[in-house]
């Protein structure tokens, strides 16, 4: 184990937790009318039509077609990313590839899949679709609308990824049925809190995912987006009503599709037990997996062979039989 010791953080990135207390770790009880909140939200998404554009990118790679990609989502907000097309197969399927909160200036011509189509969204307000006045900096954009359950931003970033499935799923037709998402941080939060209203995408890869067990994410220190939240709260302290909305734990207890989470045991951006509250909070199935990394958001000895070992873990799951 490559589990950090020394760190510049002034507190502890492990929390002090075994991977016994992590791993007993629960969801949240969702709030009275969690589901039928997200329900409306995605059936108003669904009836939308994306309306892709794709030009072609001065990027280039040997085993992709490269497309700058448009679409647009719910509030009229433009969506853009990345298509990337097998160049020289027909692709066995499809997966829409979330970011972290750093946002995303190109894609990530190293994911482990070779033989899907690609796409690439940027989630609103981020990299390539700015979206005023959503701030583009994370500390100010996990605040926008943070009162108000249905216009808060996390819940547009949900709906940009549903449509994101209806965007590849109009672009490419054969791989409907076989579409997949892949998440890190806070892209694997969002996917959380999306897979289970959205029956379009049949399996999913979360990799140290945020906005779980939220009423610990508001306790526990972080560099990360939480921090942010945190010290809004003390003066807001209502908001913890609104956040119970947007648990990706209490989400995960109802995602049906295979599932692979990667959560790490030291993170100073997204707290450990977190991450392991939507691990554990899948539903006990022989597809789902739990794959332990010694820390996240951090360098580590050991990083590059855990994380190879993943790779492998991640082009299995998203094989097509």
């Amino acid at each position: 184990m490559s589990i950090p010791t020394k760190h510049p953080f002034a507190f502890d990135p492990t929390y002090g937790l075994s991977l016994e207390a992590l791993l007993a770790l629960r969801a949240p009880e969702a709030p009275k009318g969690f589901d039928a909140f997200w329900s409306r939200r995605y059936k108003r998404a669904l009836a939308l039509a994306p309306e892709p554009q794709l030009r072609p990118s001065p990027l280039s790679h040997p085993d992709f077609r490269v497309e700058e990609l448009s679409y647009t989502s719910t509030d009229g907000v433009l969506i853009g990313g990345w298509l990337l097309t097998p160049a020289h197969e027909k692709p066995r399927r499809g997966i829409v590839v979330g970011h972290g909160y750093g946002g995303r200036e190109a894609p990530d011509f190293d994911f482990p899949v070779r033989d899907a189509v690609l796409l690439f969204p940027c989630f609103r307000g981020l990299s390539k679709s700015p979206h005023p006045p959503i701030s583009p900096q994370s500390h100010w954009h996990v605040l926008h609308n943070i009162d108000d359950p249905d216009k808060y931003v996390i819940g547009g970033c949900v709906e940009d990824l549903w449509i994101a499935v209806s965007t590849l799923a109009s672009l490419h037709p054969e791989v409907a049925g076989r579409i997949g998402y892949s998440g890190i941080s806070f892209g694997g939060g969002i996917g959380a809190l999306a897979m289970p209203f959205d029956p379009r995408i049949d399996r999913g890869f979360l990799e140290v995912p945020t906005f779980g067990n939220r009423p610990l994410w508001l306790t526990l220190p972080t560099n990360g987006s939480g921090a942010a939240v945190q010290i809004y709260r003390k003066r807001h302290p209502q908001v913890d009503e609104v956040l119970r909305f947007f648990d990706a734990a209490t989400a995960a207890t109802r995602i049906e599709a295979p599932m692979l989470v990667a959560a790490a045991r030291f993170d100073p951006s997204v707290a450990p037990p977190c991450q392991f509250t939507i691990a554990n909070a899948l539903p006990p199935s022989k597809f789902n997996e739990t794959f332990i990394l010694d820390a996240g958001h951090f360098d580590y000895p050991g990083s590059a062979a855990q994380h190879a070992q993943l790779s492998q873990k991640i082009r299995r799951f998203f094989g097509v039989p």
